[in-house]
Formats: structure tokens, C-alpha cells, sequence
């Protein structure tokens, strides 16, 4: 079966606008989130909380969006854990890259995320984020002054939660600041995030398929 390189809209503008408020809305939560527990004297505790608060409720209802999209839209399929070429990825990121080599895997059209990214993904969006609010709404709640019912759990046990799975959100924001600056230039992996299109490996089916039902996919059309 031949393939063809063709540069395609890889992210759709939702999927961009997601990807860039959403890193806005963690930065700033990890920011205030600091200055709560006394680690950051650039802000005042109150006003760390309120803004923590705030960043925190913009972004539970983006995610809200962002979950009815994925699956109206069928972009969930991306995100789904494979397991081929997937001891090919984990050896490149292992030691590969540090040797120079070329990355072994190459987007489709219906595989845009490498199997390693995909499972990262996945354990990031169904353990590490709802570990976060299920832990960062009691706390929230209680200390509000109206979470008595969450007492139980203890105030302690439920800022454990949280806090661990803010560090866990912190180390995968670095991985993925770090990853950026590997293989390619910084510049050739972000722009795809910017302009939506990416190199994809196409067969004649699914180009052909494409220049008749989603012309506008492709970037020269």
C-alpha cells in the first residue's frame, strides 16, 4: 500500500484554542496554587486563592467542552492506547534521541498521537485531571465553610490528593516543554499547535477521500 506525506490540518482551531487556554489555565493554577501553600511570595494568599479559584472554575467547564467535543467529533479515537510500534517509540525516547536517531513513528489520518503520547494522554485525561477536581472541589467546598458532609475524608487526606496530582501535572508539563526541544527544531513542533497542519502519511484511499468530502484539510487545496 503506497503512502504519501501531505501536509494536513492535523488540529482543528477548537483543538488549538484548547490546547493554548488550557496551558494558560494550568500555569496559572500552579502559580496561585504555589502561593497558597507558601512557596510563592509573588502574590498575596487571598488573592492567589481567588484567582486560583477562578482559573480552576474557567477550567473544569472547558474541559466539559472539550470532552463533548471529542466524542461528537470522533476525536477521542486518537486517544485510544495501541500497542503497535509502541517498543519502538518507548526505545527512541528511552536512548534513541539522545543518539541522533530518527523518530520511528509518522502520523495518519486516523492516528495523530504516537502510541507512547496516546497513553500519556489517556492517563493524564482519566487519572492525573480527575484526581484533581475530585479532590480540588471537596477542598474547595470545606473551605468554603459548606463541605461539612466531606469532612470524613479529612481536609489533610483530600490536600494529599490534590497536591499530588498537581506535582504529577507538573512533571508532565515539563516532560512536555522538554520533548519540544528534542528531535526537531522547538519552532517544527509547536507550529502545528499554531497553524493546525502537520506532515501526515496518507494512503491514495484517504487522500482521495479527502480532496472529495474535506477539501479543506489540506493545506494547497
Amino acid at each position: 500500500m503506497s503512502m504519501k506525506m501531505i501536509k494536513l490540518m492535523v488540529f482543528k482551531r477548537f483543538e488549538r484554542v484548547w490546547h493554548w487556554s488550557q496551558m494558560a489555565l494550568i500555569f496559572t493554577l500552579l502559580f496561585s496554587g504555589a502561593a497558597i501553600y507558601g512557596v510563592n511570595p509573588l502574590i498575596s494568599f487571598a488573592d492567589a486563592v481567588t484567582l486560583h479559584t477562578w482559573a480552576a472554575i474557567i477550567l473544569i467547564a472547558l474541559w466539559l467542552f472539550a470532552t463533548f467535543w471529542l466524542f461528537t467529533t470522533g476525536q477521542w479515537r486518537h486517544y485510544l492506547p495501541t500497542t503497535k510500534n509502541f517498543v519502538q517509540v518507548a526505545r527512541f525516547y528511552a536512548y534513541g534521541i539522545f543518539k541522533g536517531e530518527h523518530h520511528p513513528y509518522r502520523k495518519t489520518y486516523r492516528r495523530k498521537h504516537n502510541p507512547l503520547q496516546a497513553v500519556t494522554y489517556l492517563l493524564v485525561k482519566t487519572v492525573i485531571f480527575p484526581a484533581i477536581w475530585l479532590s480540588g472541589i471537596p477542598y474547595l467546598l470545606i473551605s468554603f465553610g459548606i463541605g461539612g458532609f466531606l469532612n470524613d475524608f479529612g481536609l489533610a487526606n483530600i490536600a494529599l490528593v490534590h497536591t499530588a496530582a498537581a506535582i504529577a501535572i507538573t512533571v508532565f508539563v515539563i516532560a512536555h516543554v522538554y520533548l519540544l526541544t528534542t528531535g526537531h527544531s522547538f519552532i517544527d513542533h509547536v507550529k502545528p499547535m499554531i497553524t493546525g497542519y502537520d506532515d501526515v502519511e496518507l494512503t491514495d484511499e484517504e487522500l482521495a477521500y479527502i480532496k472529495a468530502d474535506e477539501p479543506d484539510l489540506l493545506k494547497d487545496s
